[in-house]
């Protein structure tokens, strides 16, 4: 019999029974799906990380609103070029562990595979950019009515396809 998957196995007890009683006062929704019109070897695909990452070079998340109220981060997004490395890129987010993604970004934003996946054959291409937002956060308000529709027309903009998304 396979293991079950705890979510909550890293919470406290408040924590843990507090995030419960949310999920459990949320109404089920009917999920959108796009279906691919295209082959996945012709379509551009781009990456979306809920890690909390920005470029060393440009503005940095605002962790303070984090540290305020732990249960809300900073709404905004970041855009991460292609040609963004380990080095170039650090994580805002103080509820993950940055220990991994200092060693190597490809374990938060797998850039990397992907370009191996467009030289392969697989996909299209790899996106020029990529996007990164704070995840864990029970106050999306801001997240879902103005940071995403943002993405969302940036990447139509740039005519992707298909959008991974990798949870931190």
């Amino acid at each position: 019999m396979p293991d079950k998957v705890d979510s909550y196995r890293f919470l406290n007890g408040l924590t843990r029974r507090t995030v419960k009683s949310w999920i459990k006062r949320e109404t089920p929704r009917q999920i959108r799906w796009t279906p691919v019109n295209k082959p996945l070897c012709e379509c551009a695909v781009s990456l979306v990380s809920s890690a909390g990452l920005g470029l060393r070079s440009g503005p940095p998340f605002d962790q303070q609103i984090e540290r305020e109220n732990p249960w809300y981060g900073d709404p905004s997004y970041r855009v991460i070029p292609q040609t963004a490395r380990t080095a170039d890129v650090k994580m805002y987010h103080l509820h993950v562990d940055p220990f991994f993604v200092e060693q190597d970004l490809n374990c938060l934003l797998p850039v990397e595979p992907l370009c191996d996946l467009e030289v392969e054959g697989v996909i299209g291409c790899a996106a020029e950019k990529h996007y990164s937002f704070m995840g864990y956060t029970v106050q999306p308000v801001i997240l879902l009515e103005k940071s995403v529709p943002r993405m969302i027309d940036r990447l139509r903009d740039e005519q992707i396809d298909l959008v991974v998304l990798v949870p931190a």
